[in-house]
């Protein structure tokens, strides 16, 4: 089973790479290492949701950082060619915009750890930072960065 095949039996899919939001790439590959820069939960081109968390729900937070993850498989599909070279996730940073007093960040990202190794089984188990913010850009509820290990 290909990646494309396993994220489709998930019942979901690979949008569009995201065009950058400021002066920035979307992709650095330096030998066997590429970093995704960081992806906004864009879905068909609009941010499914904006505002702190707990203001938006928990639930809403985790499926951003669910469509975040696409968003920077698509990037990184655009790199490399084909999902099947990559050897592993490495670290995923999840910055969240949290509200004031606001402390499960990482309850927040599991939804994107969660999701990479539903993909891609153990090569997806990766170290991680989940962080609060008073804002992201757009007002975007959910931001993450990637580093991956391709072939």
């Amino acid at each position: 089973m290909t990646v494309i095949d396993r994220i489709s039996e998930l019942g979901l899919n690979l949008p569009p790479v995201a065009k950058p939001v400021a002066a920035y790439v979307p992709t650095v590959r330096t030998g066997n290492l590429v970093v995704v820069s960081g992806q906004l939960p864009f879905r068909d081109g609009e941010l499914h949701a904006t505002g702190p968390v707990p203001e938006t729900s928990l639930e809403t937070a985790q499926e951003c950082a669910r469509l975040c993850v696409l968003n920077g498989l698509a990037a990184l599909q655009a790199e490399i060619g084909d999902l099947a070279r990559l050897k592993r996730v490495v670290r995923v940073g999840c910055f969240v915009n949290s509200a004031p007093g606001f402390t499960d960040q990482p309850k927040v990202a599991n939804g994107a750890s969660e999701l990479l190794q539903e993909i891609f089984g153990e090569r997806g188990r990766h170290a991680r930072a989940a962080v609060g913010s008073v804002s992201l850009p757009l007002g975007a509820t959910v931001e993450i960065e990637f580093l991956f290990e391709v072939e």
